[in-house]
Parts: structure tokens; sequence; C-alpha cells
């Protein structure tokens, strides 16, 4: 399918001293993108297990500039890589008119009982393979 778009509006709490989204705001916005995926879209296709166990392992994220609060909201497209049997990657692309930040979130889905990381079910596994991104052509003819 693609990328999976989200759009999460700004809060003036999220504005530092200087005028714009202070960084660690930006990686909580990104947090509401990526429960609007995980959480509420898969809801929405009947998977409900997702919202009862999902952690991130490993948050990478680089700023490309700064996001000023007139933008209002961010607009963040999302994909799926590297799907693997007990962890998933999101990559992420946050525009404000132009691409502010991209980051990756490594993602464990986690038996809150248990008190440990667990396999993905074949359902999961089906919902997030929708949103992995097909690779392009030139990366098809060096495979």
């Amino acid at each position: 399918m693609g990328a999976f778009v989200a759009e999460v509006a700004l809060r003036w709490s999220d504005m530092d001293a200087f005028g714009h989204v202070n960084h660690a705001r930006t990686i909580t916005l990104l947090e509401e993108a990526r429960a609007e995926l995980l959480f509420t879209e898969a809801e929405r296709q009947g998977l409900l297990g997702m919202a009862e166990g999902m952690v991130v392992a490993r948050v990478v994220i680089d700023y490309h500039s700064p996001v000023l609060y007139r933008a209002r909201s961010l607009q963040v497209r999302m994909s799926v890589r590297e799907l693997k049997a007990a962890s998933f990657i999101v990559d992420y692309t946050a525009y404000a008119q132009e691409a502010v930040a991209t980051a990756e979130t490594l993602m464990v889905p986690y038996d809150l009982r248990a008190g440990r990381p667990r396999r993905l079910t074949s359902e999961e596994r089906d919902f997030l393979a929708e949103w992995q991104l097909e690779p392009a052509k030139s990366e098809l003819s060096r495979a």
C-alpha cells in the first residue's frame, strides 16, 4: 500500500523559548502520528492487539529545519521497513510546508503481563506489510 499519512496538530505548549517547536516535542508529535497508524488504523481494520503492548526500542531523528507554531500542524508520512518476527522499523518524514525532520523508530511488540518482548502475530505482520514501500526499480536491479 505504501505510506500512511497522519496530520498532527501543533500546540502552543510545543514551542520553546526560541519560538519554534522543541526538539523533544517533535518526537512526541511523531509518537502521536505513530499511534494513528499502529493503534487507530489497526483497530479500524479489526486488529486490537497492537494497542495492548508495543514499545520503542530505539529512536533516531534528523532535524532539517525549525518548526514554527504558525505551521499549525505537521503532516507525517510513515512507512514500515525491516519487518522481522519480533520487531520492525517505522520511517517518518514530517512536513510543515517542507520536510522538517526525518526519523525512524525500532518497534518491539511487548507482552505487558509477562513483562517481555513477544513475536508479532501473523495478523500484525500482514497489517504492517501493507505499509511497506515498494523498492525503487534501481534498487531491484542492484539486488
